[in-house]
């Protein structure tokens, strides 16, 4: 039994992606709605995904753009607001991300409970956000530092916006990241939010570490389920249950049952 089953009481798990509004210091907050406006928000999102039938979710500051690499304090205490308002309603499983910061992610899992994270823990990268480098040997050690060692960790392998700064081969990145990074899964992603995660690409990292679990991180829909999952070990979900499939739009219930049903009659 992977620890996944373990940890969301299924194999093939679908974690959705709860997507918080723009928080203080953003350049997109709404300071005339406020904070209450925000969690009612992420009250709304967590009520319809949870309602469909969703596995786990995942917390993150996904209205945050253009992102930070080290975010501001305000972010992660804003964060914390919105999932201890929510607590008492979170029904499943929950992660977080923090984007993109792992440090920030690391600190908020361990002071709101969250089972697992997922962020770019390794790597140095050409990015949309700049020179993007990365420091796992230091975030990891904070996670124990702060007693979160139970936290699982889901790292990112091929960031969104953003590409390796040397010319390594996807399978040699996914090797060397288990061996030295000792990831809990490996999250393989499309280019952007919504973008298909390329199939082929899914196959190449699997086939590379048979051992650890494989998730698809981004664009996994009705039409694809089924073929993703038949490759990776799970998938993390979050365009695809909003309505109209828009990423920025609220989530829509319908659309979150309608893959759900597809994925509990895959997996059966």
């Amino acid at each position: 039994m992977s620890w996944l089953k373990e940890a969301f009481g299924v194999e093939k798990p679908i974690i959705a992606m709860c997507h918080l509004r723009a928080m203080p210091g953003d350049p997109e907050y709404d300071p005339d709605r406020g904070m209450p406006w925000v969690v009612q928000m992420a009250a709304a999102d967590l009520e319809a995904l949870q309602g469909g039938g969703v596995d786990a979710v995942m917390f993150s500051n996904e209205f945050s753009l253009p992102y930070l690499t080290a975010v501001e304090p305000i972010v992660t205490i804003s964060m914390a607001r919105v999932i201890g308002e929510l607590k008492k309603e979170i029904t499943v499983p929950f992660g977080v991300n923090v984007l993109w910061d792992p440090m920030a992610s690391i600190e908020l899992a361990v002071a709101t409970g969250a089972s697992f994270v997922r962020e770019i823990f390794t790597g140095a990268y050409a990015s949309d956000f700049g020179i993007w480098d990365t420091n796992c040997g230091a975030v990891v050690r904070r996670q124990r530092a702060l007693g979160g060692g139970s936290v699982r960790k889901l790292y990112n392998i091929i960031p969104e916006a953003a590409s390796y700064l040397a010319d390594r081969k996807i399978a040699d990145i996914a090797r060397s990241t288990v061996f030295n990074g000792k990831p809990d899964a490996l999250c393989v992603s499309g280019l952007i939010a919504g973008a298909s995660t390329s199939a082929a690409t899914l196959k190449i990292v699997k086939e590379a570490v048979p051992d650890t679990v494989v998730l698809a991180n981004t664009g996994v829909r009705l039409e694809n389920v089924e073929e993703q999952l038949s490759i990776a070990d799970g998938a993390v979900v979050g365009t695809t249950f909003k309505r109209d499939g828009h990423t920025w739009n609220e989530v829509d219930e319908r659309r979150v049952r309608a893959l759900m049903d597809k994925v509990k009659s895959f997996r059966s």
